[in-house]
Parts: C-alpha cells; sequence; structure tokens
C-alpha cells in the first residue's frame, strides 16, 4: 500500500486540498492519501516542521510527505525532493525539511529544474505529480537534478549543563499546552541524584508528572510527553492563556547539588 501524505497550510475552507488530492490519484487513483494536517498558520515553516517532524516517523518507511507550507516560497526557492531517513518529502526548498531531522539527507533533485514549470499553484502543479511518481515506484534520482544541500534553518536548541536546563516553548498545541525543546534523555542526565526546580512565568515547581490527571482540574501539570518533550499544561484549561506564555517563552530548569 503506497502511502502519499500530506502538510498543507491551505486551510480548509477552499478547494486547495482538494485540487492537491485529484493531482495525485489523476496519476495513480490507487494510492492512498492521508491528511496530517491543513491548519498550519500561514508561511509557518515552525509550525510545519514541528508537525512533521513529530510524526513522519510513525508512518512506513518509504511513505511519500507532500509539504505545502510557504509553497510559492521565495524567488530563488527550488521544488525538491529529498529522502531522508528512508522516507520521501517533496515540497519547496524554504528550510522546512532541514528542521524535521539532524541526519544528512540520501539524495536531494530539484524536480522543476528540466521542465521548469511557471504556477501559481506548485502544490497541484508541482509537487502532487512529483509525489504521485514517487509513491508509483518512480527512482528520486530520476525526478530531477541532483542537488547538494538543503536550504538550512536554525532549530532552537536548549542550553545545559550541571546546575541548569534552559529552553523555550515551541509550540502551543490545540489544547493550550506549552511544549517546550527541553528533551527527557537530556533532564533525565542531569538530574540523577539531585533535586530541581522548574522555573517558567513566574511560576515554580519541583514535580513532573507521568500523566495529565495526576494534576487537579484547573492545576498546572508538567511531564515529558510523548515526543519526549517537556509539556507545562493547566488540567482541563488552557495553560497559554492562564499562564501568559507563548511561542519562544523561556522555560528552565536549575539542579541543586
Amino acid at each position: 500500500m503506497a502511502i502519499v501524505t500530506l502538510l498543507t497550510d491551505s486551510g480548509e475552507s477552499d478547494h486547495y486540498v482538494a485540487a492537491i488530492k485529484a493531482k495525485i490519484l489523476s496519476v495513480n487513483p490507487g494510492l492512498t492519501i492521508v491528511d496530517i494536517s491543513h491548519k498550519i498558520g500561514p508561511c509557518d515553516l515552525a509550525h510545519g516542521a514541528f508537525v512533521l517532524k513529530a510524526v513522519f516517523r510513525d508512518f512506513p518507511k518509504g511513505t511519500v510527505h507532500l509539504a505545502g507550507i510557504d509553497a510559492t516560497g521565495n524567488r530563488d526557492d527550488a521544488f525538491i525532493a529529498v529522502q531522508l531517513e528512508d522516507h520521501f518529502f517533496v515540497g519547496t526548498d524554504n528550510g522546512l525539511f532541514s528542521l524535521i531531522s539532524d541526519k544528512s539527507h540520501q539524495m536531494l533533485v530539484d524536480i522543476n529544474k528540466i521542465s521548469n514549470i511557471q504556477t501559481s499553484f506548485p502544490e497541484r502543479d508541482i509537487l502532487a505529480p512529483a509525489a504521485a511518481r514517487l509513491a508509483s515506484n518512480v527512482a528520486i534520482s530520476s525526478m530531477g537534478i541532483a542537488m547538494p544541500m538543503l536550504k538550512k534553518l536554525m532549530n532552537r536548541h536548549i542550553k545545559a549543563n550541571k546546575k541548569i536546563i534552559s529552553g523555550h516553548v515551541i509550540r502551543v498545541d490545540g489544547y493550550g499546552n506549552l511544549i517546550t525543546n527541553i528533551p527527557k534523555d537530556v533532564f533525565d542526565t542531569l538530574s540523577v541524584g539531585k533535586t530541581y526546580t522548574i522555573q517558567f512565568g513566574g511560576e515554580k515547581f519541583r514535580r513532573i508528572h507521568t500523566n495529565y490527571h495526576q494534576a487537579d482540574q484547573g492545576d498546572c501539570f508538567l511531564l515529558f510527553n510523548s515526543l519526549d518533550l517537556l509539556e507545562i499544561g493547566i488540567y482541563k484549561g488552557n495553560a497559554c492563556e492562564l499562564l501568559g506564555m507563548s511561542y519562544d517563552s523561556p522555560v528552565s530548569i536549575s539542579f541543586d547539588e
């Protein structure tokens, strides 16, 4: 079963997503199309990268992921197909794919270099046919002209030493929960045999939960979520609103010797 996933900033009130799907199925009606999300903020590469990074490894290797985030891009942005971690990605070389993995790509080609299609709807006219062909077992090496590297954007990185981990909120999810870039493995290593204090938004906490319902309704919880990232929320409430925090808000964990 060949799978093509779709991740776009097209929304759901217009014809764009249906047109992309129609083009994919016109190339190969036997493909399975899975919607990841079409509610990425307009041109929000950080949001799109977060969602794609969080989920693409849950699909079988060989899955083709079409990412139409800021698809028209800048004047010099190429339209590309990338093989990365044994998955395939089709989109605009605007930096998004550089944010989803720390591993080097296996293959990278410019899919519009030869035919040079000019369009105001590249998701339908360039990316969808390329994704369908990849999912139909066309070799990525035959899809275009090889490129040496992706356009790079920088992820937010934590600062960590024996005394403190400093991070930031990298996503406010649909529940208003605050997802940080502080990973569980770093915390587990630095916290051995130590007490700790977690500080954010003027609050201080000394406990990390293992499940949401360990907090009472309306109280704050902190846990390492399914992505193994520190998450802050209000049980049955909206932490973003109630704590006055948002994307890029600082979060720190200090350790007592």
